[in-house]
């Protein structure tokens, strides 16, 4: 069950950054102040912790990501 939902949240991953997150940048609503970005951040953060630590750890970075924060690297944490 464990390798199926991993390779479904691949190519779920894999679509966005392949199709949704160029369409973004190109027409300037997406530019990432944090390193990783926030799709590469949850990846990291569900694969880590497991689908609902994971998903609440994305959905705070994604919180934290507006016009007043500062950036700059922030890792998913151990």
């Amino acid at each position: 069950m464990a390798g199926i939902r991993d390779t479904l949240l691949r190519a779920v991953f894999t679509l966005y950054k392949a199709v949704v997150s160029p369409i973004l940048h190109s027409v300037g609503v997406s530019r990432c102040i944090y390193l990783p970005t926030c799709s590469e951040y949850a990846y990291i953060a569900i694969s880590r912790h497991g689908l609902l630590r994971g998903t609440a750890l994305a959905a705070a970075r994604i919180a934290r990501c507006n016009p007043m924060s500062k950036g700059g690297l922030d890792p998913v944490p151990d």
